[in-house]
């Protein structure tokens, strides 16, 4: 997503003018740029890396902004951390979390999806939304375990 269609969007979503920012808008362009979780630390951290300066409260209230549009997600995973995730779209997913390294992995299984709406049915339960997190060693942990 570049810079003027986001900026745009945001004038749409609000209703009113929004201050541009280059600042706010290296953080957009980072975060949606990717497809990971980050704790607003680690977003900072990762942009301070790049040798730009920004403070913490503009790549926290950038997250809440893209939040509030829909164009982020918080997820609060087992280790307790507020984390965000870019939006790309409806397309629903599940995560498995490796709870050593702490890796997430996404993943779409339409047979669970297909279970869990026969579930909702059967007890006559409407779902508004759903979030199902796995927990376990990833591959490369489990390979290190073995050494």
């Amino acid at each position: 997503m570049n810079r003027q269609t986001l900026e745009k969007f945001y004038r749409l979503k609000l209703k009113k003018p929004l201050k541009s920012s280059a600042k706010r808008s290296l953080v957009v362009e980072y975060f949606m740029n990717r497809d990971r979780h980050f704790s607003v630390e680690e977003l900072y951290n990762e942009i301070r890396k790049m040798n730009f300066k920004i403070s913490y409260s503009t790549v926290y209230r950038t997250l809440n902004l893209l939040t509030k549009l829909g164009l982020a997600r918080e997820c609060i995973f087992k280790d307790g951390m507020l984390r965000f995730e870019p939006v790309h779209g409806p397309k629903h997913h599940d995560h498995l979390v490796c709870e050593r390294c702490g890796k997430i992995i996404e993943f779409e299984e339409p047979k669970i999806e297909k279970l869990q709406e026969e579930v909702a049915r059967r007890h006559k339960f409407l779902v508004d939304w759903h979030r199902m997190e796995l927990y376990g060693l990833c591959a490369e942990c489990r390979k290190k375990e073995k050494l």
